[in-house]
């Protein structure tokens, strides 16, 4: 304990002298977001010195091995770590793929020159990665793909399709899922391949969704040539890497229901005012007062579950209740803000309305139930593997 409080005090003390402070405001828009990667355009130049301060220090991944560029802390420290970042309101430095998804699956099944290559570089936020999973015809049923890698020899020819690939456009490389096997169970062909998005053959196409915005893209592979050394784990094993990733794709979607834009709260008495010291609404203040508490338990539920992985424990279908109920949670989070707002809520555009950035939001959060697996295919999947119940 001891050691674990001077590690607070030193850390209380670092954070104090680096994060700027504009990066100690709440997050306005998606724009406020760092991304990072080689072509990607900084808000500002502390928001620049925030990611490359504690990428430096490896902080953006702080648990993952010092020997690859992270930080090297216990789940203990991690914790103190988190806590002392949110006593200052800090933004979160750098919002990865790369860290959420890929470099899990790096750390357990990529070989040494793979690690030392990408992981660094994901932990500074030199790299930016998207997800080549989905294709127009193996959506849920992902092991059904059929984008194809033909073996050349030192390395493979790739040619197919991938959508709702997010931010594909924005990337600089992709971890894909291609077929090298036609014969047998469909899961045994698959491989698990990482390349350059400026590969020639390479093409992205953005999609426009209801919220305006196009975040997801399709992607066209024509004659792309991998190097085999980009090949992570054995040629036709990649269904077991793919399953491992998807597990922390979706813990990282279920974290959606504990973020938190603003207090709905503080938001209420901001845009209602109070009546006898409380909210006039007797219904309203019930719901906030159930999301809040719902939003609590959740978040608790993640830490354990967090910690467990830390400790070896297999997610497994627990990464499946995670994502769904955390989709649930943050739909229902914007559906009582856009009840909060009322009517300045249905606006559209104009800066007056962040231009329209609250129906955007709850039009994206559609979206939530959707990627990553849909909310029938988690439920399923808890009914089966952790319910027990019958198919």
């Amino acid at each position: 304990m001891q050691d674990l409080e001077q590690f607070r005090a030193d850390t209380r003390s670092w954070l104090e002298e680096n994060c700027p402070p504009t990066m100690r405001t709440p997050t306005k828009s998606d724009k406020d977001y760092c991304w990072g990667g080689r072509n990607y355009q900084f808000q500002s130049d502390e928001q620049r010195l925030w990611m490359e301060r504690m990428g430096a220090r490896g902080w953006t991944a702080p648990t993952w091995p010092k020997e690859y560029g992270g930080g090297g802390l216990t789940k203990e420290e991690a914790r103190v770590l988190k806590q002392e970042l949110k006593r200052i309101g800090a933004r979160q430095a750098l919002f990865s793929f790369g860290i959420s998804m890929l470099g899990p699956a790096l750390l357990k099944f990529g070989n040494e020159e793979q690690k030392k290559r990408h992981i660094p570089k994901i932990v500074k936020g030199e790299t930016r990665w998207c997800q080549g999973y989905s294709e127009p015809n193996a959506g849920s049923d992902l092991a059904g793909l059929g984008t194809r890698a033909e073996d050349k020899g030192d390395h493979y020819v790739v040619n197919g399709q991938k959508i709702w690939a997010s931010y594909a456009d924005e990337a600089d490389w992709i971890f894909c899922l291609v077929r090298t096997n036609t014969e047998g169970k469909k899961q045994a062909g698959i491989s698990f391949v990482l390349f350059d998005m400026v590969s020639e053959g390479v093409t992205t196409r953005p999609i426009r969704l209801i919220s305006g915005a196009s975040p997801f893209c399709e992607i066209f592979f024509d004659n792309v040539k991998v190097p085999k050394t980009d090949l992570v784990g054995q040629e036709n094993a990649g269904w077991t890497i793919a399953k491992y990733l998807l597990t922390h794709e979706r813990e990282m979607i279920s974290g959606f229901g504990a973020a938190s834009m603003r207090e709905l709260g503080d938001m209420a008495v901001e845009m209602l005012g109070l009546q006898d010291g409380k909210l006039a609404d007797g219904v309203l203040r019930g719901d906030i007062a159930r999301q809040d508490i719902d939003a609590a338990a959740f978040m608790f539920t993640l830490e354990r579950t967090r910690d467990e992985a830390k400790a070896g424990v297999s997610l497994g279908a627990v990464s499946s209740m995670l994502k769904y109920y955390g989709t649930e949670l943050n739909k229902r989070r914007h559906e009582l803000i856009l009840n909060i707002e009322g009517m300045n809520a249905l606006a559209w555009d104009g800066e007056a309305y962040n231009n329209g950035a609250l129906s955007r939001s709850w039009l994206r959060t559609k979206a939530n139930s959707i990627e990553g697996g849909t909310s029938e295919i988690q439920l399923n999947i808890v009914a089966k593997h952790i319910l027990g119940l019958p198919g």
